[in-house]
């Protein structure tokens, strides 16, 4: 074969070769970007829609921003959110108080822990709004990023008493300061060694693996924890609220006989378990066998990963709790449910928190993204659709007159004593902000601690 051929052949490799690599790259940096930029998108398919009632259709609905009349309303810098964020928390205003009336002592508030994936959100609300019961119920929605499209979308629900507070100690209102991304903050990969000559923040304290704070990480749990202070011991509707909060988040979707269960699971939990002190309406399964599950509940010890959907308390747990904060805010774990099992598994003299679990799950996870979610096909249609099917084949399963309670020990895997965390809490910041939480009126400190 003659040279020239060689060389043309050479070429046309070493051309395949880096178009690979550029490829590689891209899809690479395309599953880095977070979930939400691939699947909020107005890709609403038919098939969901269907299953959807017509009168539903509103908060499917993506409307096009108004740059014109209302631009002056929309919060053009971060002063401007923070006092948004300030306004709408000092307000404490529950929508739709006139119709459904003033919230009770025993209403049950369903708490919902929203970030920016608003497809989601939206099949959430409208999976609420075919709840039965509904409306004797409070929403709030627990936000932690500002965002006018999110807030008009939950102003408009008008099946329910709503409220809405904002988190304020974000990354969106923080983003060059501690509880955000500080410049003199220590890399995450850094070692110590170079950390303490860099003198980057908290450079004396990495996690249990080495590594420094990430702030998208950390602020998921401060978010929970400061909901749940917030709801308990801040808002004055719930002063005296001694009845059942549900936790939810914007990637959930619910069964419409929820609040139905609910009602049966804590009924037989007086019953026949009054030691349970949580209830779990939600399970992380592939397959669902609702008919031999739909009525059944479990007794078990309550493990993170397998009871934190659709988990239910009240404000005596969550005294129980508050009792042991500081082993939840100094815990080296980012994530808030392993730190519940920590402080369970480390009550002294009382045994670890038993679960009345929903086998029939009520509530299901339909985020396919997000922050511990990077796949290149996040469409959310397909699992959306999913659940929508199965709540409809097996809809003469839903509302069972009573549940039948099973105890199940759990295995070796459920019942491991936490030896140590997940890591990502090191930071003296962490540990030190997530304490003063407890307090309503905390001020953030300026937070800086050098090596």
């Amino acid at each position: 074969m003659p040279r020239i051929k060689y060389a043309t052949i050479l070429r046309v490799l070493v051309i395949l070769g880096l178009f690979c690599v550029w490829l590689q790259i891209m899809v690479s940096s395309g599953l880095e970007r977070d979930g939400e930029e691939l699947m909020n998108g107005n890709d609403t398919s038919e098939q969901v829609l269907a299953l959807v009632p017509q009168e539903l259709h509103k908060y499917l609905t993506v409307h096009p921003r108004n740059n014109t009349a209302n631009s002056t309303d929309l919060p053009k810098n971060i002063t401007e959110i923070r006092r948004a964020i300030k306004r709408y928390n000092d307000a404490q205003t529950i929508y739709n108080e006139d119709i459904y009336g003033p919230v009770l002592n025993d209403t049950v508030i369903i708490a919902i822990q929203v970030h920016t994936r608003l497809t989601y959100l939206r099949h959430l609300i409208v999976s609420l709004a075919q709840a039965r019961d509904i409306e004797r119920t409070l929403l709030v929605f627990s936000h932690d990023y500002y965002d006018e499209e999110i807030n008009s979308l939950v102003r408009t629900i008008d099946f329910t008493k709503v409220m809405q507070i904002f988190y304020p100690f974000s990354i969106q209102t923080h983003p060059n300061e501690f509880p955000g991304v500080h410049p003199n903050d220590c890399p995450r990969d850094a070692k110590f060694e170079q950390a303490i000559k860099l003198k980057c923040n908290n450079a004396l304290h990495p996690d249990l693996h080495g590594h420094y704070r990430e702030a998208k990480y950390t602020q998921t749990k401060h978010h929970w924890w400061w909901k749940a202070n917030r709801i308990f011991n801040q808002l004055q509707c719930t002063a005296s609220h001694t009845g059942m909060v549900v936790f939810l988040e914007e990637d959930h979707y619910v069964a419409e006989d929820f609040l139905h269960v609910l009602n049966l699971m804590r009924t037989t939990a007086d019953k026949t378990c009054p030691q349970c002190e949580l209830l779990s309406l939600g399970t992380y399964l592939k397959t669902y066998q609702y008919h031999a599950t739909a009525d059944k509940v479990e007794i078990t010890p309550w493990h993170s990963s397998i009871h934190n959907m659709g988990m239910v308390f009240n404000r005596t747990v969550w005294n129980s709790i508050m009792s042991l904060q500081d082993q939840f805010c100094e815990y080296d774990d980012y994530n808030w449910d392993y730190s519940l099992l920590h402080l369970s598994q480390n009550r002294k003299g009382r045994e670890k928190f038993k679960v009345m679990m929903s086998k029939g799950p009520r509530v299901f996870h339909i985020g396919e993204c997000g922050l511990h979610h990077k796949k290149s096909n996040c469409n959310a249609n397909l699992v959306i659709s999913k659940v929508q099917k199965l709540l409809q084949t097996t809809k003469h399963l839903l509302y069972p007159k009573r549940l039948t309670a099973s105890i199940n020990p759990g295995g070796a895997k459920h019942n491991k004593k936490l030896v140590k965390g997940n890591g990502g809490w090191g930071d003296r910041r962490d540990q030190e902000m997530c304490t003063n939480m407890t307090k309503a009126d905390r001020q953030l400190k300026k937070y800086v601690y050098f090596a």
